[in-house]
């Protein structure tokens, strides 16, 4: 049976469960960072693995599973389906390539933009409201990922187009995420992410070819990674996070990703080693008590 939203799931917005599997994906999504400085390949070739992988995988799961709710009935239909993952694919590439031209604190405090995009575009484009709880929580979160980052002083040095390309990425994950909420509306979780999986990798591969030197990891190790990258922060992450948001604000949901850089310090420490500082726990607190104050909202 569909699970695609009805008029009798009308009271599930109010339910713990979409809440609970949008925390869960965005810290699965969180581990992301991890597996991208631990593989063997470049940021590109990486990302393309963690889309392609992914899509091998939802594409078997869905033949199992054979009821994936409405098909495409038009070529526009389709053209939908595919667009998430054009513009994930292409925001991971703006990500990595900022990384490489701005400071790393300036690229990961930019791309985490998205949700003032999300808010900004979903109301220009479909007019959802925006309530002063939503913005106070949205100024909240946004105050604690400047601490989590070490402050305005901890953010300089970074280079304009750089951190123009990280701005470009945060706008195409806001994008992601609005096309993602008003598909819900119509198709199933599974036929959604296999064709987005399915799109991101078409626009991943010829990136990816053009500009990496190695496009296969060399060994198990290597590929092991990928491999998780793209079974736990895509797979996983972006089907639970595409499930909450049926039953979910747009806006809401992205601010509620603002727990990945706390997800991703925290598997920084347990991984690799890397201590989280007072500021940094600081910092997560506030953004954690922003997404309470804009839940109210």
């Amino acid at each position: 049976m569909s699970e695609t939203a009805s008029p009798s799931s009308a009271a599930l917005p109010a339910s713990r469960i979409p809440l609970i599997a949008l925390v869960i994906g965005g810290m699965a999504i969180s581990g992301s960072p991890i597996f991208v400085r631990l593989s063997e390949v470049g940021p590109l070739a990486t990302a393309f693995w963690r889309v392609g992988i992914a899509f091998v995988a939802l594409f078997v799961v869905s033949l199992i599973r054979r009821d994936n709710g409405p098909k495409p009935q038009t070529l526009r239909d389709g053209m939908l389906l595919a667009l998430p993952g054009v513009l994930l694919a292409i925001n991971l590439a703006c990500w990595h390539l900022s990384l490489h031209i701005t400071s790393v604190a300036n690229s990961t405090l930019l791309a985490n933009l998205a949700p003032v995009f999300v808010t900004i575009f979903g109301w220009l484009l479909f007019r959802l409201p925006i309530t002063r709880a939503f913005l106070a929580g949205l100024g909240l979160a946004a105050i604690g990922i400047v601490v989590l980052k070490g402050g305005f002083s901890g953010i300089g040095g970074g280079v304009l187009h750089g951190d123009g390309i990280a701005v470009i990425a945060a706008m195409l994950y806001a994008g992601y995420i609005l096309a993602i909420g008003r598909l819900r509306s119509r198709f199933d979780t599974l036929r959604i992410m296999v064709w987005s999986s399915a799109s991101g990798t078409l626009t991943m591969l010829p990136l990816t070819l053009i500009f990496e030197p190695v496009l296969a990891p060399a060994t198990t190790y290597g590929w092991a990674i990928v491999v998780g990258l793209a079974l736990i922060s895509h797979a996983s992450g972006q089907v639970l996070i595409t499930y909450a948001l049926a039953y979910l604000p747009a806006a809401f949901s992205s601010l509620t990703l603002l727990l990945q850089p706390i997800g991703a310090a925290a598997l920084g420490w347990i991984v690799l080693g890397e201590p989280v500082s007072l500021m940094q726990a600081i910092g997560g607190l506030i953004v954690l008590c922003g997404i309470l104050v804009a839940r109210r909202g």
